[in-house]
C-alpha cells in the first residue's frame, strides 16, 4: 500500500524578527497563511530501507540523502514508536525549492502525515505538532495550514481567523537564497541597532479577520526584506515591476527570493502574473488564493 498527502506553500503577511538570541535563534512573530501551491508526498514500504526520489520543477536541487526534511520525519516518528522506517519517500514538487514559501518544510509535515497513516501509529495532534517543531520552525505550520501566528522560532502557533480569500501572485528568481545567509545578514545589518521585540500587528490581523485585501495590502511587512535584497539586489526589480502591474503589495516572501504580490481579485492577480511574465525581471510565475488547509491524506 501507499499513501499520499498533499502539503501547502505558504506567505509569510508579517514577518516581524528580535535580535539573534544567544542560541543563534531569533524570536519572531510570523503571520502565516497558506497558499494554494501544493507538494504531494507519497510514501510505500521498501525492502531496501529509507529513500527519497523527487520530480518536478527544480527536484535537481532536493536532497535526496537523509538531510531531506521527509526523511528526517519519517526517522524521528519511527524513533518514536521502536521501528525502522523503511519507506521509500516519493515527492512531487510544486512549491518552489529555496524560495521561501515552505517548501522543504511542507515535505516534512507531509511525510510525517503519510508515515503516521501508512503505519498506523495513530500519534495524536500534539505529538506530531511536538515533531514538526523538533524538524524546523515552519514545519508545524505545513502542518496545520489555514493562517497562524506563530512565535518562539515561529514553531508556537496561534490559529487566526480569516474572513476571506486572499489573492496571490509569486515570481520565483532565477536562483535561491539560504535563509540562514539571510538571517546572518540581517544580524549584520542591525549590529549597533536596538532590535524591538517582534509583536503582531493588531491592524494586519484584523485585516485577516475581515478579509479586506485593502487592509491587509497596508500592513504587510517582512523584516528580512532588507538582508535579501543586500544578497539579491535584482528583487527589487522584480518588486516594482509587480508594483507597477497593479498589485496592491509586493513583498520578499520569507526570507526569499521568492516575491509575493497581493492582488484585489483573480482577475487582477492574472492580470499582474502576465505582466510580470513579460517583464524579465524574474523566472517564472504562479497565481495561487489563500488560505489553504494544511497536510491532508489524499490516497491511502
Amino acid at each position: 500500500m501507499s499513501v499520499t498527502v498533499r502539503v501547502p506553500a505558504k506567505v509569510n503577511v508579517q514577518l516581524a524578527v528580535g535580535a539573534a538570541r544567544p542560541d543563534g535563534f531569533h524570536d519572531l512573530a510570523n503571520v502565516f497563511l497558506a497558499v494554494g501551491l501544493y507538494d504531494e508526498v507519497t510514501v510505500t514500504p521498501s525492502p531496501d530501507g529509507l529513500r527519497v526520489t523527487c520530480a518536478g520543477p527544480d527536484a535537481d536541487q532536493v536532497p535526496l540523502d537523509r538531510t531531506n526534511l521527509a526523511a528526517r520525519a519519517a526517522e524521528a516518528l519511527a524513533g518514536r514508536y521502536g521501528r525502522t522506517p523503511d519507506v521509500h519517500i516519493h515527492i512531487a514538487k510544486d512549491i518552489p525549492v529555496a524560495g521561501g514559501m515552505a517548501g522543504g518544510s511542507a515535505d516534512g509535515a507531509g511525510a510525517l502525515v503519510a508515515c503516521d497513516a501508512l503505519w498506523g501509529t495513530r500519534a495524536s495532534r500534539d505529538e506530531l505538532l511536538d515533531i514538526c517543531a523538533e524538524l524546523g520552525s515552519d514545519v508545524p505550520f505545513s502542518l496545520v495550514g489555514g493562517a497562524a501566528l506563530g512565535t518562539g522560532r515561529g514553531e508556537r502557533l496561534t490559529a487566526l481567523e480569516v474572513g476571506g480569500t486572499f489573492h496571490w501572485v509569486f515570481a520565483m528568481a532565477g536562483r535561491g537564497l539560504s535563509t540562514p545567509a539571510v538571517f546572518r545578514e540581517f544580524d549584520r545589518l542591525g549590529e549597533g541597532l536596538d532590535i524591538p521585540e517582534p509583536v503582531a500587528s493588531r491592524e494586519l490581523l484584523d485585516a485577516l479577520a475581515k478579509g479586506d485585501p485593502d487592509a491587509l495590502a497596508s500592513a504587510v511587512s517582512n523584516d528580512l526584506q532588507p538582508a535579501a535584497l543586500s544578497l539579491f539586489p535584482e528583487l527589487a526589480d522584480t518588486l516594482a515591476a509587480g508594483r507597477t502591474a497593479g498589485a496592491l503589495a509586493a513583498l520578499v516572501s520569507g526570507s526569499g527570493p521568492t516575491t509575493a504580490f497581493l492582488a484585489r481579485d483573480p482577475e487582477a492577480a492574472a492580470k499582474a502574473a502576465e505582466a510580470l511574465r513579460d517583464s524579465g525581471t524574474c523566472r517564472t510565475v504562479r497565481t495561487a488564493s489563500g488560505p489553504a488547509p494544511g497536510a491532508t491524506v489524499i490516497f491511502a
